[in-house]
């Protein structure tokens, strides 16, 4: 029977999905919970490989909606993790784009339509300076890839300056740039041409002043390049995220990016930002998080909120450095790529974020966020830094001041268990509470989580 799904098991939905039936959507009340879970955990094992498709999830999701997932037992939970779903889940006009869409055409990217033409319009229109020209892949990993092949090439260079603490995918090119417990495995070794410079940040590493670590840390990017040069390599490129998400929502100093830019420039290569986390009004104050920090990529990579759970991402440069690659040869295809479906996607979730006012949303609900944690700072010597921007914020668990991994896995536990909320810990020390919620939260989501914060912090 096709229904409109507009409640669950007694939660009100905040968004009206298109019709479904609802029992391939909805289970039956399950006889017992805990054999559904178990069920589902066994199947993974038997016909997936169970150690790369891991879930530090104990519960069985079956539906969302806004800010909110519901598991088969119809328990809601705030989900303050999940950037990914950068609207909200199941955004009724998200959804509908995607559906009508799917329903008029799809096809691969060797065919002429207009989707790919008006995203990439649309695209440019929130980027600044001549950053207009737009290669669409299916997920940040492909973007990033395709970004370091094109500064390579069209620098003719070879060298890589990446950052401590950055993550840029999985793809085998990105896991040699990437310094985070998934990428470099024992026995491994780093490509030659990589080299990683110290995470700048103001809060455990080596300069803390805010206002003069920014060039301090730089300095190390241009020793790099000085060492290069006298080894007779040339760099191609420095890549990082203005907010290092995985490395524990660490910001980077103030004069950090501007100083490393020039320096990189000066030397011949291209400057690259990962905003496939940050981006797309996250950070608040702007559209982009490199934009805090006035300076202009040469090229840029974005994805994850994109689609708000659809894969889609672009590479997004200058006409000049895409038509320089171009010129040197390489061909570039990408199969799904721009594809209709894709792109009616990425452009209903920028119409949502536009007509909902959800980056301005980010920097309100944001800075309340950021507000109620400096001041259960004052109370909880157990908060040693709460740090970034917007509604992507870092919480870092110490004992003593220094790394609590272990107090961090236990409020990431009871706040799932106790408090049904999901929260993810990350940073080099694994003691950092990742807060990257869907920007539709509200205050009483803030209120929520603090709350339940406190609470676990006054008992553990």
């Amino acid at each position: 029977m096709a229904v409109k799904v507009s409640s669950f098991r007694g939660h009100r939905l905040l968004h009206e999905p298109p019709a479904i039936n609802d029992e391939d959507l909805l289970p039956s009340e399950p006889k017992k919970p805990k054999t559904l879970k178990e069920e589902s955990l066994k199947a993974r094992k038997e016909v997936m490989c169970d150690d790369i498709y891991k879930t530090d999830s104990s519960e069985r999701i079956v539906c969302a909606s806004g800010q909110y997932m519901f598991t088969d037992t119809g328990a809601r939970y705030l989900d303050m993790r999940n950037n990914v779903h950068h609207v909200g889940h199941c955004h009724p006009k998200v959804v509908e784009a995607g559906v009508k869409q799917m329903m008029l055409l799809n096809t691969n990217s060797r065919f002429l339509h207009d989707g790919m033409v008006t995203l990439a319009k649309r695209l440019s229109s929130k980027m600044p300076g001549k950053l207009n020209c737009c290669i669409f892949t299916n997920s940040g990993s492909e973007a990033n890839d395709l970004a370091l092949q094109m500064a390579e090439h069209v620098t003719g260079h070879s060298e890589i300056i990446a950052v401590k603490g950055g993550y840029h995918g999985h793809l085998k090119s990105l896991r040699a740039i990437s310094y985070h417990p998934l990428a470099i495995v024992d026995g491994q070794k780093r490509p030659e041409n990589v080299h990683l410079v110290s995470l700048p940040d103001t809060f455990r590493g080596q300069y803390r002043d805010p206002h003069t670590a920014g060039p301090l840390y730089a300095k190390e990017v241009k020793e790099v390049i000085e060492t290069c040069h006298n080894e007779g390599k040339k760099v191609a490129t420095f890549i990082s995220e203005p907010i290092l998400c995985c490395g524990g929502i660490v910001v980077s100093p103030e004069g950090y990016l501007k100083n490393v830019y020039e320096s990189v420039r000066a030397a011949g290569g291209l400057c690259i930002a990962d905003e496939i986390q940050s981006g797309f009004g996250r950070v608040g104050t702007h559209f982009w998080a490199f934009e805090q920090h006035g300076v202009i990529p040469d090229i840029v990579t974005i994805g994850k909120p994109m689609g708000n759970g659809h894969p889609v991402a672009a590479v997004i440069t200058t006409k000049e450095i895409a038509d320089r690659y171009a010129a040197t040869g390489v061909e570039y295809f990408n199969t799904f790529g721009g594809n209709p479906v894709s792109m009616a996607i990425a452009s209903a979730v920028l119409d949502v974020i536009d007509e909902e006012k959800l980056q301005e949303r980010a920097e309100t609900v944001g800075g309340y966020l950021m507000k109620e944690l400096r001041e259960a700072q004052k109370d909880f010597k157990q908060i040693g830094d709460v740090r970034g921007s917007g509604l992507m914020v870092g919480v870092e668990l110490v004992k003593d001041g220094e790394p609590d991994k272990e107090l961090a896995s236990i409020v990431a536990k009871r706040m799932s268990n106790e408090f049904m909320i999901f929260i993810l810990t990350d940073g080099m020390d694994g003691n950092v509470l990742k807060i990257k919620p869907p920007i539709c939260i509200d205050k009483e989501n803030v209120d929520h989580f603090v709350s339940s914060l406190k609470q676990i912090l006054s008992t553990s």
